[in-house]
């Protein structure tokens, strides 16, 4: 029998109950499916050794208690940093602005949208953009001129329904 058919064998004959042990020694069925599913998955990139262990099913079963037990305890630090430390400051509403203009981005074709980023964002030439994405200077140009006119109408047109068009929001 090859590694995979013995693991699916072993896997087959124990997951569920060592999922049911899990429910048992962690008390939430969603914490005890996921450490046991990692477990099984830790146990597979493991399994020429651990097929040797004198039983899979107990290295299955620590590996997916040490798993809990190591939510936990990242649990309770972050509770006690933040009691320490107290909550984070709330951030500010995005932008509205922010919000149009990455909308906009997103309608635009991809090779538009990164020459628009890259030069208008990040600061880069129009030679250093070339370079970086492995097109022509006027490839690059092009990009941009048609970014900027489809952003200007995307703008345009976002703004107007927003405010239809005389600065009052509807």
């Amino acid at each position: 029998m090859d590694a995979a058919a013995e693991f699916d064998a072993f896997y087959n004959a124990s997951s569920r109950r060592v999922l049911h042990q899990m429910y048992a020694m962690t008390g939430n069925v969603a914490d005890a499916q996921e450490c046991t599913q990692e477990a099984f998955a830790r146990a597979w990139q493991r399994w020429k050794t651990v097929s040797r262990a004198d039983s899979p099913e107990a290295w299955v079963r620590t590996v997916a208690w040490r798993i809990a037990a190591s939510r936990w305890r990242k649990a309770k630090n972050g509770i006690t940093a933040m009691a320490r430390h107290g909550e984070p400051e709330s951030t500010a509403p995005p932008n509205p602005d922010h919000v149009a203009l990455v909308t906009a981005l997103r309608r635009i074709p991809e090779a538009q949208r990164r020459a628009i980023v890259l030069h208008h964002l990040v600061g880069m030439s129009v030679e250093e953009i070339a370079e970086e994405v492995g097109a022509a200077t006027g490839t690059v140009k092009a990009r941009l001129s048609r970014g900027r006119a489809a952003l200007s109408e995307l703008l345009t047109d976002e703004s107007s329904t927003v405010t239809g068009g005389n600065g009052r929001e509807q």
